[in-house]
């Protein structure tokens, strides 16, 4: 009897698993709550703590840059995959100006170069949506047919200091400019089926000390300009996922922080997909779970541990669980690797570094252009003497993260000799020479150390006289780069060092004194001090960290093939002192602002300081020469529902192509000395106009735009009055001005 009960049980068994695993649910073929009733907690914390390469909780950093072997070489992280139910892992990589993955794998002799976009400062330098948008939507070709599934792209904090070791990967000192581009960036990477994660939120403002630093801010400021970028791209672009940053918001860890993640980002914006840490971010998976941050990355044994053990004893329920699984399943059904899209590993580089060279001419900023120095003339000034080791040494980008692996950068010299000018030889064999030999000398880099670049290489007067003898003019290049882990510094950085101060000098008075020319060129990460000596030299051109086709770029605002229309996205000072944070950013030597920083100065950062308490600039928010010259007229204001409208016409006056950029800056009905003068509300730019062309720019500027926050009633409100509209070239350049009351 006990054989046959015990046959019949076998029986019953077979029958009833077989059904079990007929009848399992399938991600993609079954509701998702059904997914997850399936699944084991096992299972639901696995899905919550990504995969890593280095799954131990021994000697972890505090931060680190992503990298895993697994699937696409060379990316940030995978989350794991769970077979039975048909989850698999998706890929996530970095970065802000383009894809970083592994150039070369095991087992084959193909090549994965990506291209090298210019950073987000260069970008935000054009001060045009539909062009950032095509350079988003290059980056997303890549992104898909190297078979990565999230762009851990773009950022948008604000720049606070100038001296932040990240602002290359900001767009700007202001919410409304970053906000939109940051938009058009989103969109044109996700309309390849991929997706992006918006970082870093927020208030991630300094690299010093950045897994500890608590920033200490008013809600109102919090809202009006250090969120606002955010809820611009949420409610207009939708990003897949968002990423928390590593610092904490008035005591409290940003992953960790159940009014950012939840009451903020999503009760208050709508936004419905996952959120993830920073690399290694946070200190409590359990509060960050709990608070909204689905995604633990890179993933460690230890925080599924932690997890395992607080739904054990009842201190993170199962409902916060499958709420945080949720969002990871409706993120993965919508990857293409989940639809199994045929990735191809091939993609179009030449007309991606095209798209770059465009995008990077477009954002370089002529400062400053006496006596029509440029375009240059090739008949008059075909001979260069070159001057700067970044002349040699074009820096195309920033560190960590943000950096790229590309198949090649295009120097200023390269770029020069395919205009079709004429260097002195020997002068670049002196250069070359120098680069090798101090570069060859740096010691190994390693994730966390500073940033190293070779000292500029001191010129001898002799040599300087001798190359203002024979070439037509001169060109000197001063070059910047920042990354992760540290700010800028004050000296031999914002400030030039003596060296580089010495050969501007020194070049532009011998040249000078033979009736030639000096163009500076600045190949930098972000604001210099350029009061000391911007009347030197006839022309500057801020050419940011232009990408890999930086070079090339350059020849063309100097030859004039593209006219310069890049207008500034922040405050050029006169001096570090004058700085609103000055007072409160971490400087090094200094053990101030390290633990905690106070941001005192309120809404005045950037212009906004500037242009309320009249304070001078080197060269103000929003300023660009061009080639040719533009007028304003036929301002017109119109509210039409829920946005206002304001319209002009902008017609080219002078006699060569070129762009403008429009700037609507709002003042207030309302007096309070909290708030600055005027602020940036919307902008717009011209297609390029010919000699004598017309355009009817219109500038549509949302009525949530006009709204304050109001700290006790915790929501925003449209102030009663006559609004102020100025049409500016720059924020102190006023064109046209009219008032509407609403």
């Amino acid at each position: 009897m006990n054989k046959k009960l015990s046959i019949l049980a076998a029986c019953t068994f077979g029958v009833f698993g077989s059904m079990s695993a007929q009848h399992q649910p399938r991600l993609g073929k079954s509701p998702i709550n059904e997914i997850i009733s399936a699944m084991t907690i096992d299972e639901k914390i696995d899905l919550l703590v990504g995969f890593s390469d280095e799954d131990t909780s021994d000697s972890i950093p505090s931060a680190t840059i992503g990298f895993t072997k697994k699937i696409v070489p060379g990316a940030a992280g995978i989350t794991r995959v769970i077979p039975r139910l048909d989850i698999p892992s998706i890929v996530l990589a970095d970065g802000p100006a383009g894809l970083r993955i592994d150039p070369r794998r095991p087992g084959t002799d193909s090549t994965f170069y990506c291209t090298h976009f210019p950073v987000a400062t260069s970008l935000a330098s054009t001060w045009n949506a539909p062009l950032v948008k095509s350079v988003g939507n290059a980056i997303g070709n890549e992104t898909l047919e190297y078979g990565v599934d999230i762009l851990l792209a773009p950022a948008t904090n604000i720049m606070r200091n100038p001296l932040c070791g990240r602002n290359f990967e900001y767009y700007s000192e202001d919410p409304i400019l970053a906000g939109k581009l940051t938009s058009a960036m989103i969109q044109g990477i996700q309309q390849n089926g991929v997706g992006t994660s918006l970082k870093h939120f927020a208030l991630n403002n300094q690299e010093t000390n950045r897994t500890g630093n608590n920033v200490l801010v008013s809600p109102y400021v919090m809202h009006e300009l250090y969120l606002k970028p955010f809820e611009i791209a949420i409610r207009e672009s939708n990003p897949w996922t968002v990423m928390s940053s590593y610092n904490k918001v008035n005591g409290e860890y940003a992953s960790e922080s159940s009014l950012l993640l939840d009451s903020i980002l999503r009760r208050q914006w709508g936004y419905k997909g996952p959120v993830m840490t920073d690399w290694l971010g946070g200190q409590d998976a359990v509060k960050q779970a709990v608070a909204g941050n689905d995604l633990l990355m890179p993933g460690l044994k230890k925080q599924r541990k932690v997890l395992k053990d607080a739904v054990e004893n009842g201190k993170l329920s199962t409902h916060i669980l499958d709420r945080n699984v949720q969002r990871i399943l409706e993120l993965i059904i919508k990857t293409s690797r989940f639809q199994q899209y045929a990735y191809t590993n091939t993609v179009d580089l030449g007309a991606n570094a095209r798209t770059s060279r465009m995008a990077a001419a477009e954002g370089m900023v002529l400062l400053k252009n006496d006596s029509l120095t440029l375009p240059l003339d090739k008949s008059r000034t075909g001979r260069i003497a070159l001057f700067g080791i970044s002349s040699y040494d074009f820096i195309p980008g920033g560190t960590g993260s943000g950096d790229v692996n590309r198949a090649y950068t295009i120097s200023l010299a390269e770029g020069l000799k395919q205009a079709g000018f004429r260097l002195d030889e020997k002068l670049a064999e002196l250069y070359d020479t120098y680069i090798k030999k101090e570069t060859d000398a740096l010691p190994e880099w390693l994730f966390g150390d500073p940033v190293r670049r070779i000292a500029e290489m001191e010129v001898s007067d002799t040599l300087i006289q001798a190359q203002a003898s024979g070439p037509d003019m001169a060109v000197v290049t001063i070059g910047r780069i920042s990354g992760e882990c540290h700010d800028r510094n004050l000296t031999d950085d914002f400030l030039l060092s003596q060296t580089e101060r010495k050969l501007i000098e020194n070049v532009c008075t011998a040249f000078h004194q033979k009736g030639k020319k000096v163009t500076v060129i600045l190949n930098t990460c972000g604001v210099l001090e350029t009061s000391s000596w911007k009347e030197q030299p006839d022309a500057i051109l801020v050419a940011w960290l232009a990408g890999q086709e930086g070079g090339n770029a350059v020849a063309d605002i100097l030859t004039g093939t593209v006219t310069p229309s890049g207008k500034l996205p922040m405050t050029w000072p006169v001096s570090y002192e004058d700085i609103p944070s000055a007072s409160n950013f971490p400087l090094e030597g200094y053990k101030e602002n390290i633990d905690s920083t106070c941001y005192k100065e309120g809404l005045f950062v950037g212009y906004r300081y500037y242009d309320t308490f009249d304070k001078p600039v080197s060269y103000p928010f929003g300023y660009g020469l061009s080639y040719t010259t533009f007028d304003y007229g036929n301002l017109s204001i119109e509210k039409k529902e829920d946005v206002v409208e304001i319209s002009c016409q902008i017609i080219n006056s002078g006699n060569k192509t070129g762009k403008e950029v429009v700037q609507v800056y709002v003042s207030f009905p309302d007096k309070n000395e909290n708030y600055p003068t005027k602020e940036l509300k919307g902008f717009a730019k011209t297609q390029i106009l010919q000699p004598g062309e017309t355009e009817t720019v219109t500038v549509r500027i949302p009525l949530s735009y006009l709204k304050r926050y109001d700290e006790t009633a915790d929501c925003w409100k449209l102030p009663q009055g006559v609004f102020r509209f100025c049409v500016n070239s720059s924020v102190e350049d006023c064109r046209l001005t009219g008032k509407y009351n609403l």
